[in-house]
């Protein structure tokens, strides 16, 4: 019985180096004790947007400590803090980098992220940005008292929304809002927060009325059946 246990496995043996070799496969016809894997270190690929240089005009002025980057221009000034996972660097006259300082998920996450906010610091202070919005509605109106907005949105009284600092706000024809300033982030959120009053509703819009953002959304209006 032994000796037919050899043969077979004899047997098995060949058969498994002969489909090797026709799989072109290296069968081992010795017993492997130890399993060994090589461990491959992963690299991070570089972000797109991170890896764009940010031009400087000549009239921004760029003070660099540390982590820590201000940023003054024409229209105001802006400061920005830097995690460890990203550093700025001057590279030329006139031109900003945003490097990642390791190779971890969370720095390629950041550095596209505050490449970004950098590019908004830089062309706020010296162009400045702006978002428009427009009411939609039988009576809505818009007025400007003071550093006051005051909207009738339909409600039993008026809407008044003091203007934060830095921030200007122009009034068209009573119903076009024309919000502007150098920090990008302030101008959403001030955006945002008036457009919350009467956010769009694609079914009753035309009979509730609502505040949409000029050239930033695109709304389709259902039928109610």
């Amino acid at each position: 019985m032994a000796s037919s246990l050899n043969s077979s496995f004899q047997t098995s043996n060949l058969r498994a180096v002969f489909l090797g070799k026709k799989n072109e496969v290296c069968v081992s016809s010795v017993p492997v004790n130890r399993v060994g894997f090589l461990r491959k270190t992963v690299v991070c690929k570089e972000s797109r947007i991170g890896k764009q240089p940010i031009q400087v005009p000549s009239n921004v002025t760029i003070t660099l400590e540390g982590q820590f980057l201000k940023v003054k221009g024409p229209l105001g000034e802006l400061s920005q803090s830097y995690p460890r996972e990203v550093n700025v660097e001057k590279e030329e006259p006139g031109t900003l980098k945003v490097k990642k300082a390791m190779e971890t998920r969370r720095a390629n996450q950041m550095h596209g992220l505050f490449r970004t906010l950098t590019d908004n610091m830089v062309v706020g202070v010296s162009k400045g940005f702006e978002k428009k919005l427009q009411l939609i509605g039988v009576g809505y109106r818009a007025t400007l008292e003071g550093k006051d907005l005051v909207l009738n949105l339909g409600f039993s009284h008026p809407v008044r929304m003091a203007i934060p600092d830095g921030i200007k706000v122009k009034v068209e024809d009573n119903t076009r809002i024309t919000v502007s300033g150098y920090d990008k982030s302030a101008i959403g959120q001030f955006a945002a927060s008036v457009r919350r009053w009467r956010p769009p509703e694609p079914y009753k819009a035309l009979q509730k009325g609502m505040v949409t953002c000029v050239g930033c959304q695109r709304i389709v209006l259902l039928s109610c059946r």
